[in-house]
């Protein structure tokens, strides 16, 4: 059985098949939105993680900056100085973590490229917006 060519169909054939082609294009847009949301939910889960490492670190850190004031006080210049040291190693820690983390809720916040394609979609059914005009 041969099929007609686009352009041996009928007008009728051509509104009959348009319910089905715009649903399906409806469920592929769906499809695309939930599967970038879920893109951002994972980068915004691995950013809150690593939010949640820095300030866990963090703890450490003021332990740290703490003993550094004792030992400060007391005068003992190389104690005084290893817990510096290790105060700074600390804060680069959480530096490293914050940055990454900054970098993952950026990934996050990008916007939806398919409320773009959806509406455009819908302003070419509608007959407004830009589309082409063949």
């Amino acid at each position: 059985m041969i099929l007609p060519s686009n352009d041996e169909r009928s007008l009728f054939t051509l509104i009959g098949e348009l319910p089905d082609r715009v649903s399906n294009l409806v469920r592929a847009e769906i499809d695309q939105i939930k599967a970038e949301l879920s893109y951002k939910a994972k980068h915004f889960g691995i950013g809150a993680g690593l939010i949640a490492a820095a300030a866990f670190v963090g703890i450490f850190l003021l332990g740290t900056l703490i003993t550094t004031g004792i030992l400060a006080l007391a005068l003992v210049l190389p104690a005084w100085a290893a817990a510096l040291i290790v105060s700074g190693v600390l804060l680069l820690i959480i530096l490293i973590l914050v940055g990454i983390a900054a970098l993952n809720f950026k990934r996050g916040n990008e916007p939806l490229e398919s409320i773009e394609s959806l509406r455009r979609d819908l302003d070419m059914v509608k007959g407004t917006g830009e589309y082409d005009r063949d």
